[in-house]
């Protein structure tokens, strides 16, 4: 195995810009500190990350390609100055180039988007894990329709990129419906993490994909992700690790109030710092 293949991560976001915002900041502080030691997990100092969001959908799969990408201020109802703040990480158009032949490689097209910017799901959490913005950064979209299959077979044909310096991280939340949060949230989100954490951790990974494409019928399956988007990023993941075992990085119960939410590595890596798995109620 090679000693210098990254690990794949899934993690759970966060809510809108919180890290700009120091009272939200203080009620996550669980979850930060999971995405903080994301760095000292891995083992080596990534040349890139490819964050695939939740936040951006397309018709087909499209990278950033952008040297110098701007922000998207995809929220409403934050303070003032969360729509100005700046995660002034540089663009790895190279990368870009490279995931496109991947795709082509595999017969998936992939267009490069040369005016995509981050969204709160890419520069909320960098903002945790290279907080100094040192590290370039692009976006991959998700593929509209959300087909699980899809994505998962995008995610294998960018396996490679593990051996080559990219960190490929899904950005969504293991629950997510915004209609249903707080106390009420507390069951439904529950019993969806109990059988994630079943499906990726307990299971060998042929079992974990099938589990996956079939994630519908899990228990509170639409309750917890009435849209999808905030899960799909998962499937990049997995698909990009396939063979391989599955880590809890993070795992909260009482977040946003109620709900339980989890974040997952996928490949080897140091073992996760107790503080990031603490369970807040």
């Amino acid at each position: 195995m090679n000693q210098t293949r990254l690990p794949t991560y899934f993690i759970s976001h966060g809510g809108g810009p919180w890290p700009y915002m120091p009272e939200m900041r203080a009620r996550m502080q669980v979850l930060e500190a999971s995405l903080a030691d994301i760095p000292r997990q891995i083992p080596a100092r990534p040349r890139a990350v490819l964050m695939v969001s939740g936040h951006w959908e397309a018709p087909q799969f499209r990278v950033m390609g952008n040297p110098h990408p701007p922000m998207v201020y995809d929220y409403h109802g934050f303070p003032v100055h969360t729509y100005s703040v700046r995660y002034q990480a540089p663009g790895a158009p190279d990368v870009a180039r490279r995931v496109q032949q991947l795709g082509q490689t595999a017969g998936i097209a992939i267009q490069i988007d040369e005016q995509q910017g981050f969204d709160h799901g890419t520069f909320a959490p960098m903002a945790v894990i290279y907080p100094d913005a040192d590290v370039p950064v692009l976006q991959l979209s998700l593929k509209a329709g959300y087909s699980p299959e899809q994505h998962l077979a995008i995610g294998r044909a960018l396996s490679p990129l593990r051996d080559e310096g990219v960190l490929i991280i899904g950005s969504g939340l293991s629950y997510h419906n915004l209609r249903l949060m707080g106390p009420a949230a507390q069951l439904p989100s529950t019993q969806f993490d109990h059988w994630l954490q079943q499906a990726l951790l307990a299971v060998t990974p042929a079992q974990r994909t099938a589990l996956l494409l079939d994630w519908q019928h899990a228990p509170a399956a639409r309750v917890s992700h009435p849209s999808e988007d905030h899960l799909i990023p998962l499937m990049v993941a997995v698909g990009a690790a396939e063979d391989d075992s599955a880590t809890l990085i993070y795992h909260e119960e009482g977040f946003f109030g109620g709900v339980t939410a989890s974040s997952f590595r996928f490949g080897a890596g140091a073992a996760p710092d107790a503080a990031g798995l603490q369970s807040r109620s």
